[in-house]
């Protein structure tokens, strides 16, 4: 009977708590938005089981749950806690990126840039909570509001990177928040759009990009990199593999390393990195006041950087002869191509034959870049 009593102890039906039950729901809803709904399933499917894993229930020491030392989960959230998994990602990015669109049409890369504005007014608008809203117990200190700042990018594994090193304990907070942003691409940035263009402008049309050489593929990446890295060491780590992955897909000699770079490495890193943020959710260390604080910091952020990139392309058009399509501003965030995909689409509702999602990956990747360079910046002054 005692060996019965203490079997039933160690059950998650004995240990269960509402806070689990909460987190949960909460992965079986990144489920159902991955499975039924197509928002973003390589990253909502895994973070979504992630969350059920990391919050059923167990007695404390038996070395099952990912903060405990020992734990195989803990071993694998080692590449999330090191910065490990994200520059591997850049990698597979890098090896599965054109960059022609954006060399072709070099002002675009402004739009990009322009939307990496909403990281930094997150950063003031997280310290304004911190100096004004004490009480709500969503107080954050520097180097937390520049880790949550950087939600704005839209680029989850520039945010973990990030958070891995300026606030190793909102890691999962601010991962779910990313990636649930990335994945609300086509719900949150439309009525943004909309709302910051009139119907004139969303019918404009782009020329056709010009035709760009196999030496502007290769130089751009080794150039890139010289120039970035010297401005902002801090982002060495992320662009140097999102542009070492793009010199292994545009050199032509390299093509079986590029092969595996954006096939079987970034998507073993994904499963790894989905699974793992997921189950960092546990109830007692997610649902804090803190971490509400980042959701909703983590949405005016991502809103705020979709206006900032279409309010820049309407400020380039007062001073251009062949005006930009301001759509193109929303993506300047690096949720790619996602952000490209709902440019298009919000385009084509306005004129049938304006096709815009090659001029919207210029943005959208210098977006990426964008987002790594600010990282970088974060990291020299914050760290």
């Amino acid at each position: 009977m005692e060996s019965i009593i203490d079997f039933i102890q160690t059950t998650g039906f004995y240990n269960l708590e509402i806070g689990n039950i909460i987190m949960i729901l909460v992965g079986l809803v990144f489920l159902y938005l991955g499975i039924a709904k197509n928002y973003e399933p390589l990253l909502l499917v895994p973070i979504g089981f992630g969350v059920l894993v990391g919050n059923i229930p167990f007695q404390e020491g038996m070395q099952l749950g990912i903060y405990e030392p020992g734990s195989v989960l803990n071993y694998l959230y080692m590449g999330v806690t090191k910065g490990i998994y994200p520059p591997l990602i850049f990698l597979g990015i890098g090896a599965m990126t054109d960059f022609s669109t954006l060399l072709s049409n070099p002002k675009l890369m402004l739009l990009g840039a322009a939307a990496q504005m909403g990281i930094f007014i997150t950063f003031i608008g997280a310290l304004f909570i911190n100096d004004f809203l004490p009480m709500l117990g969503m107080s954050f200190n520097m180097k937390e509001a520049g880790a949550i700042g950087i939600i704005g990018g839209a680029d989850g594994p520039t945010a973990i990177f990030l958070s891995s090193k300026l606030a190793p304990d909102l890691i999962g907070a601010i991962a779910i928040a990313a990636y649930s942003y990335m994945a609300l691409v086509p719900i949150i940035q439309p009525p943004v759009m909309k709302l910051l263009t009139n119907n004139k402008e969303r019918k404009i049309r782009m020329k056709a990009p010009r035709v760009v050489s196999k030496r502007e593929k290769i130089l751009f990446p080794v150039i890139a990199f010289l120039i970035i890295t010297f401005i902002a060491p801090g982002a060495i780590p992320l662009i140097g593999m999102l542009l070492f992955g793009n010199i292994l897909r545009e050199s032509g000699v390299t093509e079986r390393l590029a092969r595996t770079a954006r096939n079987g490495l970034i998507d073993g890193v994904t499963i790894l990195l989905g699974l793992t943020v997921g189950a960092s959710t546990q109830a007692n260390t997610f649902l804090t006041p803190k971490s509400i604080g980042i959701f909703i910091l983590g949405a005016f952020s991502f809103i705020i950087a979709t206006a900032c990139g279409i309010l820049f392309a309407k400020l380039m058009n007062l001073f251009l002869k062949e005006k930009i399509n301001p759509l193109l501003g929303a993506a300047g965030v690096s949720a790619v191509p996602d952000s490209a995909r709902v440019v298009h689409h919000v385009g084509l509702e306005y004129d049938s034959e304006n096709y815009l999602l090659m001029h919207a990956m210029a943005p959208n990747v210098s977006g990426v870049i964008g987002s790594a360079i600010a990282a970088g910046v974060l990291l020299s002054i914050l760290l």
